[in-house]
């Protein structure tokens, strides 16, 4: 990951303008003194006009934390562990997923770089790594008030040029906000600018068409950018008495989306609630903010299943087509409920869900196989047993280290998964690899099956847990490529890198006794070579030289690395003598 050679795309362009060097007396129409009709630099017209076409930086606070810059997409995200890519800042909805998945965690987020930042005035920046991007944050003020940043323009914007004599002195063709913000930056007091109405103006995404500076200038008036967030309670009440809801998930400690099948709910803007499966049920419900976290109040009465919904639900998030919810319950485990529009097909998996969860809570497991990065990382986790608990957490103990974490299950479209977040201290703990969202692909009573693709690079992650320990580690050798390698497709072949050379030994024999052959039985002339960070360099003469990164696996008794030939990329291992590398995989 990293973040920060500067580098400044200047818009060479800030507006078209088409100067008109004769000017006819007729071309006189309007009073420039008339800010009914026309602006210069020095108005407040103008300087809220720049308000309002700035950068708007905190569209994207969610993953830079600064109101002075936003991130130019797409861009590559690490929340709580998982690796996200950001096409748009519609995605940021998939951090805040990850953030909702767990209460009680701690949220964590590393931007990955390089990335560029888009500054107030639309300017570049491209950052190489953390530590030159806290410093340009720390060091960031921005020139335009902010008063006005949730308002945007629709483009083209024409208008007509004016100096203080009245005289028509251009033309102003605007077509984006870059174009207009530098415009605007650099109009003077003495220059007069008429605009062609009418224009279309954004108010918090909602198109409004206006006529005049002076509709304009009420707008500016009205707006009120501090809460550009939206009110969720507003929003809420909006969607929830629009139309019919079901229940399309429901968890508490177990998927109980199936207790409401045949369920369909109306939500009243008195107040008032219906719940109908054939015979109805009055409930109320209401909304409030309590310490900044708006919440949904829920009242069926003490029947059930309807019972299990009065709570006071946090909203999570709102749409025209879904709303979704949770609660902290008194045993500390987390409730998630999800009102759509489509009824619950039926179990919708909460069989398959629930089945899993009760093996995952009963008795304990360990890590079989942790594979990442084509590298077998088992061995990092050995010494840990895990404990999973029917409120959410999980907790790997050690005789040296307790971790603890967060864990759920959940089935959709795609599949079911099982979602782990593991509490780490830096990069380099182990723990941080295990949190994701991982596929499930096989359980039963003895083991969990588990798998990640990545959707950057495609490469493929396996965790695997089974019910007894690992034992496999025991015989782990140290990562170094000195001693003696026996090349997997040509086994009668083996190569002794000793002090700095590289000999090659062959075997004619039907069986060979790699034991008992060594430097004497080589072959004259061994290769220099070295190994620096797990590159192998080796001088193979005649002025070639054969670089390869080496990856080793399965305890270090294989080594394997990549071969490119004209159609296609072979893996090539090599491994220890006396090793079955039949049982690498």
């Amino acid at each position: 990951m990293k973040l920060m050679n500067f580098r400044f795309f200047i818009i060479a362009t800030l507006a078209i303008v088409t100067l008109n060097s004769c000017q006819k007396e007729e071309d006189i129409i309007i009073d420039p003194t008339d800010n009914s009709e026309s602006f210069n630099g020095s108005s407040n017209f103008a300087a809220n006009l720049l308000s309002a076409t700035q950068n708007d930086g905190s569209i994207d606070n969610l993953i830079d934390g600064t109101s002075c810059f936003s991130i130019d997409f797409p861009v590559d995200v690490v929340a709580n562990g998982q690796q996200v890519t950001l096409n748009s800042i519609d995605d940021l909805q998939l951090v805040e997923d990850i953030f909702n998945l767990f209460i009680g965690d701690t949220d964590l987020l590393n931007l990955v770089f390089p990335l560029t930042l888009i500054s107030e005035d639309f300017s570049e920046q491209v950052v190489n790594d953390l530590a030159s991007f806290n410093a340009l944050v720390a060091n960031c003020t921005n020139d335009v008030s902010d008063d006005l940043s949730c308002l945007d323009f629709q483009f083209p914007i024409t208008g007509t040029l004016y100096n203080a004599s009245n005289e028509q002195t251009g033309t102003l063709s605007i077509n984006n906000a870059s174009e207009w913000f530098n415009f605007l930056s650099g109009l003077s007091s003495d220059v007069y600018v008429a605009i062609n109405y009418p224009i279309t103006v954004l108010v918090g995404g909602t198109s409004t068409t206006v006529n005049s500076n002076t509709e304009l200038t009420d707008i500016f008036n009205q707006t009120d950018c501090s809460n550009s967030g939206g009110n969720t309670t507003t929003a809420i009440e909006d969607e929830l008495t629009d139309g019919v809801w079901y229940v399309t998930y429901f968890f508490d400690d177990y998927d109980e989306t199936s207790d409401f099948n045949g369920y369909s709910f109306t939500f009243n803007a008195d107040g008032t609630a219906l719940a109908d499966n054939g015979m109805q049920t009055t409930g109320s419900w209401s909304t409030y903010t309590d310490s900044g976290v708006a919440k949904l109040d829920l009242n069926f009465g003490p029947l059930e299943p309807l019972e299990e919904l009065m709570d006071d639900w946090e909203i999570l998030s709102v749409s025209s087509d879904e709303i979704q919810l949770r609660d902290l319950s008194g045993n500390g485990s987390t409730d998630y409920l999800t009102f759509g529009r489509t009824p619950n097909s039926g179990g919708g998996g909460s069989g398959e869900t629930n089945a899993l969860i009760e093996l995952l809570v009963t008795d304990q497991w360990y890590v079989n196989l942790m594979e990442e990065d084509l590298e077998n990382d088992t061995c990092d986790y050995v010494d840990f047993t895990f404990t999973y608990n029917l409120d959410g957490t999980v907790q790997a103990v050690s005789t040296s280290r307790t971790v603890d974490g967060f864990w759920a299950v959940s089935n959709s479209s795609s599949g079911l998964e099982l979602i782990l977040n593991f509490n780490y201290d830096g990069q380099e703990d182990p723990f941080e690899d295990l949190n994701d969202d991982w596929d499930v692909l096989f359980y039963d009573t003895e083991s969990i099956q588990l798998e990640d693709v990545s959707g950057g690079n495609g490469d493929v992650e396996r965790l695997n847990f089974a019910r007894t320990p690992y034992t496999g580690c025991g015989n782990t050798l140290p990562e170094t490529i000195e001693g003696k390698w026996i090349l997997e497709d040509f086994q009668n072949t083996m190569y002794i890198f000793q002090d700095g050379l590289r000999y090659t030994v062959y075997c004619a024999d039907p069986v060979c006794d790699w034991e008992n052959l060594g430097i004497d039985d080589a072959m004259p002339n061994p290769n220099p070579y070295t190994f620096v960070d797990d590159v192998l360099t080796i001088d193979i003469f005649f002025g070639n030289t054969w670089i390869e990164e080496m990856d080793f696996r399965c305890g270090n008794n294989v080594v394997q690395y990549e071969l490119e030939d004209v159609n296609a990329t072979y893996d090539v291992r090599w491994f220890r003598p006396g090793y079955d590398i039949s049982q690498c995989n």
